[in-house]
């Protein structure tokens, strides 16, 4: 079927000069290895593989991201200056020649003023499709005023922020891979509490973000948050508006591997909120997205895979 795939990833592309000059970066084989890990599949650095996935999967495009490992939260602000430029150049032209894959810039959410200083450069160049940012982890309580100039441009520029957890600071799941099958989802739904009692999308209108991971946690607890909120609960806001209206700020892919979660992400935040997500290359993914949809009708299908992500990513198509 024709669409887009708004949750893939790959690495950066990255010079030799480059790769010497960055502490803890190196290359191995062709494959990038940041603080001794490749981050991923070898896939993750043949941008041609996932061209040949787009084809076998009949889709038109897939906008493209670093992965977690890739974000290096643990950086200090200076040498995190020198890695996020690199980083965002390196996607630059790992993308290039290949209209297709459609580039998301990182935004380092840990460094308020560096994350303001690489946006307003990102601003100045052409072809990027939106941004891609840690949810949770290291990052700032997406809260924090230190955050309200870089959420201001955000908004007036329009482009979607793809929130993306990272590594869980929870020392508990580092047993089962549970960082991963429990923590991704939970950071997530700390990102999205912390925007939403923080009312930074009713102040900022113009922000749209993207979940993965079908909105981790988020579909299951909103109701429960609304209740905090009707009962007045200690430390929480009286919000000025409702979280069901204000969760319309915040689009989800599909990635959920469970049809019931799907149909409830979909009841939450809107038909017109989801779109395609396949996590490519990663085995925690989906081999064809359009496949975790199949339990809904073609109608819907189209609109995930092809209206709704024209709308997020909006004029960049």
């Amino acid at each position: 079927m024709a669409g887009i795939d708004l949750h893939t990833h790959l690495a950066p592309e990255l010079g030799e000069a480059e790769i010497a000059e960055l502490p803890g970066v190196s290359a191995d084989h062709g494959r990038l290895a940041v603080d001794g890990s490749h981050g991923g599949p070898p896939r993750l650095n043949q941008p041609e593989a996932l061209e040949a996935w787009l084809d076998e999967r009949s889709l038109d495009a897939a906008a493209v991201s670093p992965p977690p490992p890739f974000f290096r939260q643990h950086l200090l602000v200076t040498e995190a200056g020198r890695w996020v430029r690199a980083l965002n150049d390196g996607m630059r032209r790992a993308v290039a020649g290949r209209p297709r894959l459609l580039p998301m810039a990182y935004l380092p959410l840990e460094h308020p003023k560096l994350a303001l200083a690489e946006l307003d450069h990102l601003l100045t160049q052409d072809g990027w499709a939106g941004f891609a940012a840690s949810a949770g982890g290291r990052s700032t309580s997406l809260a924090d005023p230190s955050l309200e100039p870089l959420w201001q441009r955000l908004s007036a520029d329009g482009r979607p922020v793809m929130l993306h957890p990272g590594s869980s600071p929870d020392a508990r799941l580092g047993e089962f891979y549970l960082a991963n099958l429990l923590g991704n989802p939970y950071e997530t739904a700390v990102a999205v509490a912390q925007l939403l009692f923080g009312e930074v999308t009713t102040r900022h209108p113009g922000l749209r973000f993207l979940l993965v991971h079908c909105g981790g946690c988020v579909p299951a607890v909103l109701g429960r948050w609304q209740r905090g909120v009707d009962t007045n609960r200690p430390d929480v806001p009286a919000l000025a508006t409702p979280l069901r209206q204000a969760i319309r700020s915040f689009y989800i892919d599909c990635l959920a591997h469970d049809p019931d979660v799907v149909d409830l992400a979909v009841r939450v935040f809107g038909a017109d909120r989801m779109v395609l997500g396949s996590d490519w290359p990663f085995p925690m993914g989906s081999d064809d997205p359009v496949t975790l949809l199949s339990h809904r009708d073609a109608g819907f299908v189209r609109q995930v895979g092809e209206e709704n992500a024209r709308t997020l990513l909006g004029t960049f198509t």
